[in-house]
């Protein structure tokens, strides 16, 4: 080797950058699929959401106005939702927006945040591969099934789930390459590999412990997934996985149906709708006028501009059934004045918060009707409960604005007159009269609680371009491709949580937890202590829906059996788990508002405590008097 120069050895040794070029390339290469196919899936589902509002809004022109229902609307309604809600998570997985508690991870170094958020995906990535081969053999099966209305193949249905799972194996190899080194994906997928090959080398371990491994799996196993960042879903769908695959002789084929029985409640139709309805208002200036008109009424009162927040929030709630977009809605327009008025950002974005959990049960709450989905309650009584319990909380709330802002100065505050007040009114009458349309339709049966959403979305859509002359054509992709988003989002965690609560059911569980709460002190009040305690912790830890859907078929039953009305137990469980969502520091909807406010989470916590223990109060007062929740039933 002595001959060779220097410069001959150069020329055949690998470059030293040869792995940083790889990475580069493998990531360019990553980044152009990513985006190919993201756009495909993209516009896939904005055109799920037009036809669904399309075939259901024909539906109740044709059984209201021509009194010729159309039979198979509903039937190709649930197909294409299945469609949108599979796709709907593809396209959540890849934009990094499935629900996840990141309270731990953030609060780590970049390092290990970044390693750990490489885990998560991985980790979502084990079990999208384990379950691919059962949601195939699922969509077979049910081939050979003619589907009632349309007479068509019912695979046509259920292949959404095996696409689904398949684009997100691809997404996440992508989001893998795109956002993380070789390292962080190397030592990732070998500790995830090895998590998987411990538990299935422990099986004979497992299968002996009997009911032990409920602790194992669905708290130790969520736990550990849910406080590491892997979304929740997908921790969910772990836990039930491992559970079924290792320690029982159930199929997993049956989860996969489990999982899609959770996802086709034409129920939850809803969701999109209210999702897309209340981007809608906020696009056309509808909350605007809303709030403008609040601020006329109140502006020159000591704290005026909280209780409009407070009112505003209320009114918007019962329109668009998205908190997020509540809040999107309303803090950008009373924030700015309210500042002037010399309010702490902290201050704002703690009334901000409080509120999202007061109006919790306001209809059309996307709460609500996940709710009455799962445990089978009255969706229209659920609309007319949830009303009188906000406005309790609600006034909770205005009394700590009343201390608060007693001593205001409003000296330079300007006051309307009564002509600009009605002027105002004119002008946001037909936002105002939405909520109460929307409530109308449903209690008298024009339309059902999923067909309502398509009632406001065409009402808003023609208020915007006659009226309010406000509809900006270019946003309407943006929104529709979010409302995918946020609904596979939401309906998968839904379906996830659906197999985990079978799951649970069938080992017997629900039996044993119904003899433990039905024996507690106190009989009704102390099984309602119980439950406030519980759904405010599990609110805060695994958000609302996943909450509910987990806990409420489980827990509904033996509420009927203590005596509890079903509408009353509700509503006071839907509170406490909003109490826990927006409480600092594990509710993740405390920090959407500080997100949404474009405040520091840190500001808001030391003004947040007098409006929480409010809440508390009002959710006291609302658990010991069910006629806040009953009084307004028809009987």
């Amino acid at each position: 080797m002595s001959h060779l120069t220097s410069e001959t050895l150069a020329a055949h040794a690998p470059p030293a950058n040869a792995l940083d070029g790889l990475a580069s390339t493998l990531s360019a290469l990553s980044h152009s699929v990513d985006r190919g196919l993201g756009k495909v899936v993209e516009t896939i589902t904005a055109v799920l959401v037009v036809a669904e509002i399309i075939v259901l809004f024909a539906g109740v022109v044709s059984r209201y106005v021509f009194h010729e229902p159309l039979t198979w609307s509903d039937e190709l309604a649930s197909i294409m939702f299945l469609w949108l809600s599979m796709l709907g998570a593809v396209v959540a997985l890849r934009r990094g927006e499935h629900m996840r508690m990141t309270a731990l991870v953030n609060n780590t170094r970049p390092h290990t945040r970044a390693l750990l958020d490489t885990m998560a995906t991985t980790a979502s990535l084990a079990f999208l591969v384990l379950v691919l081969l059962p949601s195939y053999q699922y969509a077979y099966e049910e081939s050979f099934i003619v589907t009632p209305a349309l007479e068509i193949n019912n695979a046509w249905r259920a292949a959404a789930i095996p696409v689904g799972m398949g684009l997100m194996i691809i997404v996440a190899l992508l989001r893998l390459l795109r956002v993380s080194s070789f390292k962080q994906i190397a030592i990732a997928l070998a500790g995830t590999a090895a998590v998987v090959l411990a538990f299935w080398l422990a099986q004979p371990l497992l299968v002996p412990l009997g009911k032990a491994n409920l602790i194992i799996f669905f708290v130790l196993v969520v736990a550990a997934n849910v406080l590491s960042g892997v979304p929740i879903a997908f921790s969910f769908a772990l836990a039930t996985f491992g559970y079924l695959a290792l320690t029982t002789q159930t199929p997993l084929v049956v989860m996969v149906g489990r999982l899609d029985e959770g996802m086709s409640h034409l129920i939850l139709l809803a969701v999109p709708l209210f999702v897309f309805l209340g981007a809608l208002i906020e696009m056309t200036g509808m909350a605007k006028a809303m709030i403008r008109f609040l601020a006329s009424l109140l502006g020159h009162v000591r704290g005026g501009l909280s209780y409009v927040l407070i009112g505003a929030i209320y009114l918007v709630s019962g329109i668009s059934g998205s908190k997020i977009a509540d809040m999107a809605a309303i803090a950008p327009v009373l924030f700015p004045e309210m500042q002037k008025r010399g309010a702490k950002p902290g201050e704002l974005v703690a009334l901000l918060s409080a509120t999202g959990a007061q109006t919790e049960t306001i209809p059309p709450s996307i709460v609500l009707i996940t709710l009455g989905s799962v445990t089978g309650v009255s969706i229209a009584a659920l609309f007319t409960g949830g009303l009188l319990p906000a406005v309790v909380l609600g006034a909770a709330l205005c009394s700590v604005v009343w201390w608060r802002y007693r001593h205001e100065d409003l000296s330079a505050v300007e006051r309307h007159s009564k002509i600009q007040i009605g002027k105002l009114l004119v002008v946001a009458l037909p936002a105002i009269v939405l909520p109460f349309v929307i409530r109308a339709a449903v209690i008298e049966g024009i339309a059902t609680a999923t067909e309502v959403s398509t009632i406001g979305i065409v009402y808003s859509a023609l208020a915007g371009l006659l009226l309010y002359r406000q509809f900006a054509w270019r946003r309407l992709m943006p929104m529709l491709v979010e409302t995918a988003s946020l609904t596979g989002a939401i309906i998968f965690i839904v379906g996830c949580a659906t197999a985990m609560a079978w799951g649970l059911t069938q080992s017997g569980f629900s039996q044993d937890l119904a003899h433990l709460m039905g024996s507690l002190p106190g009989g009704a009040y102390g099984f309602l202590a119980v439950s406030i305690v519980a759904f405010i912790v599990l609110g805060s830890v695994l958000e609302g829906i996943p909450a509910i859907v987990l806990f409420g078929p489980l827990l509904f039953p033996i509420a009927r059996m203590v005596g509890v009305h079903e509408v009353h137990y509700a509503m006071v469980v839907i509170l406490a788990m909003g109490i826990g969502l927006f409480a600092p520091p594990f509710g993740v909807g405390y920090y959407g508002a500080c997100a949404v406010s474009k405040v520091d989470p840190a500001d808001g916590i030391k003004h947040i405590w007098g409006y929480f223990g409010a809440l508390l109060l009002g959710l006291i007062l609302v658990a010991a008097v069910p006629w806040f929740s009953i009084g307004l039933l028809k009987h």
